[in-house]
């Protein structure tokens, strides 16, 4: 299934994604997508509900981010080695864990904000694991029980914030809309491989990154099992894994955004965002 959330910011109503690709109204069936929604259990009664018998919803609702009421925003840094190289560091020798702030949380086609005093807004298509099931201390062997599903994040950073300014990265990464999120969650039972899933930004049309799931350095369920030994995860968690190479940081020259910009971001099975870059208000 593809879940989602259309509607005004902070009234969003939960979606879903029929067969044909039209969006259809869940709220008669859940309250929303998010916390106990995301179950192995609910989703199955969610999957046996007649799609077809749904309102069909407008095709120019805004969508929102595909998971409500995110408690964590959990990042894995340097996590494909050709990124960590264009970066200019080794790999290493633990996945880098770091957060944003669940305020950056926006929905995969909103204004992306050009920060007051910005000097290098950077862009990072990322695959996000959304946790179905609480534990901690995961099994890597049982770690895919934990997850309901994928989808796509753009990592937004401001790198001057990020490695400049002090402190933890978690600077540069959380000014608000510095997570678009979706559009859709798509259920684990239809991404049977996350580790072979094409992955694509553009900036203005011309293409920055270009790369593959299966480049990454700590695989999906061993994240899930390795933040776990750190901190409980509950579902509606997500967890961003990392951006292949081809941000603006590692470019040569540097490029970074721009009020103006348009950015499009893709990954194979799990739908397309598209941002504009406004100035801050």
């Amino acid at each position: 299934m593809k879940l989602l959330r259309f509607g005004s910011a902070g009234q969003e109503k939960p979606g879903v994604v029929d067969a044909e690709g039209k969006i259809r109204d869940l709220s008669a069936h859940t309250a929303d997508i998010g916390g106990s929604t995301l179950s192995d259990h609910s989703l199955d009664k969610l999957r046996a509900i007649d799609l077809s018998a749904l309102p069909e919803v407008n095709s120019s609702e805004r969508l929102g981010p595909c998971v409500a009421d995110v408690g964590k925003f959990i990042c894995i840094g340097l996590n494909y080695s050709d990124h960590a190289a264009e970066s200019g560091v080794e790999v290493p020798p633990e996945p880098v864990i770091f957060f944003k702030a669940t305020s950056a949380v926006c929905g995969p086609n909103d204004n992306i904000e050009f920060p007051r005093d910005s000097k290098a807004l950077d862009w990072e298509v990322e695959l996000a694991i959304i946790i179905g099931k609480d534990g901690k201390y995961i099994d890597e062997n049982n770690a895919v029980d934990h997850i309901a599903g994928y989808c796509v994040v753009n990592d937004v950073s401001e790198r001057d914030f990020q490695l400049h300014r002090s402190g933890q990265w978690v600077k540069g990464k959380s000014a608000d809309t510095f997570g678009p999120t979706g559009p859709w969650m798509v259920t684990r039972d239809e991404i049977p491989d996350p580790q072979n899933l094409m992955m694509s930004l553009e900036v203005n049309g011309e293409t920055r990154q270009n790369g593959s799931t299966a480049t990454m350095v700590y695989q999906v369920p061993f994240l899930v099992s390795y933040v776990s030994r750190f901190m409980s995860l509950q579902a509606g968690d997500i967890i961003s894994t990392g951006t292949p190479p081809g941000v603006g940081m590692g470019m040569k020259p540097q490029q970074y955004l721009k009020v103006g910009d348009d950015i499009t971001l893709s990954i194979e099975g799990l739908g397309q965002q598209h941002q504009k870059v406004v100035a801050a208000v």
